[in-house]
């Protein structure tokens, strides 16, 4: 498919007619434009410790499994195709994102975290609780109000705390990385109130398989792996002088829950969605915040 296409051509499609190439050509502009490049500046000496491992256990793995040049070229032709598909922050992030933000958020005290993955985007609409995320008049799924409290280690409410809310469509799909959708569907920045408390309604998403006609998707077919994410919402919550947590909450009975290829459900992220108490129709999920201040380890 032709990605140049006009932006009045890319309206008129629906969101399963997007191509792994457009999502992930957006998520690599993202990145670039996000301002999390290092400007750092590093060590010789650590550049050279983690280059040079990476090196070691590449060069480990070829030696331990009789690495073949008919399997070497078809690594390197692979690797060329992420990023000609702009599949590398969808690579990192499902396959190594986990473990780097294990290791850096173990001294981190209260909520638990988990990684961001590659369909943030910064500067949606800000809401004031309680809030209505934008959605289609027609939007299909189970809705669903989302509500709980920020305090800090020691029980005390938080002010000017925020939630980032982002998440697919009951169809798999996330806006801005699939045509057809609203720039900012089922995405919003709620403000809490004085006494640390927000509530959110929005819709129940439904689980998604990562792009399959990309890169990553070839990967997935070569290996014989399964491609699904179980339904999740990701979150971003963060208030002055606290340190910020990024997350994705998880409903119980999914059947990736167990076998998510992200691996980045933990026990800490579940939900425990029950039908609402004030009348509404859907479900309503409770989940408070636990912030440390910033320099604050466990």
């Amino acid at each position: 498919m032709d990605i140049t296409m006009t932006e009045t051509q890319a309206e008129t499609r629906k969101e399963d007619e997007g191509t792994a190439v457009e999502a992930g050509s957006k998520a690599t502009e993202r990145f670039n434009a996000s301002g999390k490049l290092s400007h750092l500046d590093v060590p010789k000496e650590r550049v050279s410790l983690l280059a040079g491992a990476l090196i070691k256990a590449a060069n480990d793995i070829v030696e331990e499994h009789q690495v073949t040049y008919e399997e070497y070229n078809a690594l390197k032709a692979w690797l060329i195709k992420v990023g000609t598909d702009g599949e590398w922050p969808l690579f990192l992030d499902v396959w190594l994102e986990h473990s780097v933000e294990d290791v850096n958020s173990q001294d981190r005290p209260g909520t638990v975290g988990t990684i961001e993955g590659p369909y943030y985007v910064p500067g949606s609409p800000v809401l004031q609780t309680p809030a209505t995320v934008e959605m289609r008049a027609d939007e299909e799924g189970t809705p669903l109000r989302f509500s709980g409290r920020f305090t800090d280690t020691d029980g005390n409410p938080i002010q000017n705390a925020q939630v980032e809310i982002w998440h697919a469509d009951s169809a798999g799909f996330y806006s801005q990385y699939a045509p057809g959708l609203p720039d900012w569907l089922l995405r919003g920045t709620i403000k809490a109130d004085d006494d640390g408390r927000f509530e959110i309604n929005t819709m129940r998403p439904a689980p998604y398989q990562i792009p399959m006609d990309g890169a990553c998707g070839q990967l997935i077919d070569a290996a014989g792996w399964h491609a699904w994410r179980p339904a999740h919402i990701h979150i971003k919550v963060s208030a002055p002088g606290f340190q910020p947590v990024t997350q994705q909450l998880y409903f119980p009975g999914d059947p990736h829950n167990a076998d998510d290829i992200a691996s980045a459900v933990k026990p800490e992220l579940m939900l425990d969605p029950k039908p609402r108490t004030d009348g509404g129709s859907g479900e309503e999920v409770v989940y408070d915040y636990v912030l440390a201040k910033e320099g604050q380890h466990k």
